[in-house]
């Protein structure tokens, strides 16, 4: 009996018992209570399921965006060995310059595939038109560091690129000598035409001037030493550089050589020409450059008709100088206030006082865009110096 009572109370030792603690706050008694074991059975919490009892929650998988799905349609398109071509239309087919940058790059790294000149061009035009600049600018430095073999109009596109954007200057000349050096795509007259436009832009001042008519200058002989022939818009490009730095003798040259291929001066050419001169000082060849344009029925810019009045109206040829007024009114435009000062002004001082005042009321009835106020402060202008001339 001892033995079979000691092996009983061994087993029920043996066996794990859970036990429950209460929560402290539960053994605080309530002042509303009769007993704190009372209390405690009333509130006492139920004892939360084991963790076997617990189930995961099932993760969310996230949606995917419009331009994802359109992205895995089109990856799915292009299928194993496709070629530049397919992957050019698949660019050009896209709405979203990012996502055809996706593709692109996507396209760039599958095996036995390499992208050419055509989608690089193609990539290129794509990025420019949706304005991502920078972009662009990453895809220029691939194509001038060798990504693909190049052709003339890639070379182009990039000058066109680098010419508009002013820190990226230096890099369109840098493409420019890398088409000099290679033995298939020399430049033709778009990347002459596209340089020359760049370097007119920065002819602001006269020293600037200067500086940028050597690359004018190279340019040119380059041209001509590659065998290509310029056309009018080239040409007028060149002697305006060369009006703009005084260098009248060679835009005249140029002018003169303009028939030997085969253009034609327009009214831009005798402008320039004609402005240069004036600026000079050489308002007699000026003028006469003027009247061959007038006599092939060519109208000058505005600036081409002020230059010239003034020209002539501080040399004292007042005659040729209304003429050219008047001649300015009848092409339907209007000189500024300065013109008009200069030449009524100059007729005042040069004892013509009543001839000043009998013009600036024919200038008022002709001129339409002659305000209120241009014309008061005139004619004050003109009785301040009459006064003067009397006293």
């Amino acid at each position: 009996m001892p033995v079979t009572v000691r092996r009983l109370l061994s087993a029920v030792l043996r066996t794990p018992k859970l036990i429950s603690y209460p929560n402290p706050i539960f053994l605080i008694p309530h002042p509303f209570s009769s007993s704190p074991t009372q209390n405690h059975r009333q509130t006492q919490t139920p004892t939360p399921p084991p963790p076997e009892s617990y189930h995961p929650i099932p993760t969310r998988t996230r949606t995917r965006t419009p331009i994802e799905k359109q992205f895995e349609t089109w990856v799915q398109t292009l299928k194993p060995g496709f070629s530049p071509t397919q992957a050019v239309s698949a660019l050009r087919a896209q709405s979203d310059p990012d996502l055809a940058l996706d593709i692109f790059r996507w396209t760039a790294q599958q095996r036995g595939y390499k992208h050419t000149h055509e989608t690089y061009l193609a990539m290129i035009k794509i990025l420019i038109d949706g304005r991502r600049y920078g972009h662009t600018e990453t895809l220029v430095e691939e194509v001038l560091a060798g990504a693909c073999e190049m052709n003339v109009p890639l070379y182009n596109s990039v000058i066109r690129f680098c010419c508009g954007r002013k820190l990226l200057f230096n890099r369109a000349f840098d493409a420019y000598k890398k088409m000099l050096k290679s033995s298939d795509c020399k430049p033709n007259l778009e990347t002459y035409t596209l340089l020359l436009n760049s370097l007119l832009r920065r002819f602001n001042k006269l020293n600037v001037c200067h500086v940028y008519l050597r690359s004018v200058r190279s340019l040119t002989k380059q041209m001509k030493a590659s065998g290509v022939i310029p056309d009018t818009f080239v040409l007028n490009m060149i002697i305006k550089a060369y009006s703009k730095c005084l260098e009248v003798d060679e835009a005249i040259r140029v002018f003169r050589e303009m028939g030997l291929y085969g253009c034609e001066p327009n009214a831009y050419s005798y402008g320039y020409v004609a402005k240069g001169l004036c600026e000079k000082g050489r308002v007699g060849q000026g003028f006469g450059f003027y009247k061959e344009m007038r006599g092939k029925e060519l109208v000058p810019s505005g600036s081409t008709f002020m230059i010239v009045i003034c020209s002539l109206a501080m040399e004292r040829r007042f005659d040729d100088a209304v003429e050219v007024v008047r001649d300015m009114l009848g092409c339907e435009m209007s000189p500024d206030f300065l013109t008009y000062k200069t030449v009524l002004e100059g007729l005042c001082r040069d004892g013509k006082g009543d001839e000043a005042f009998t013009l600036l009321e024919e200038f008022r009835g002709r001129d339409g865009l002659m305000g209120g106020k241009m014309y008061r402060t005139l004619l004050n202008e003109l009785h301040f110096i009459s006064r003067e001339e009397i006293d």
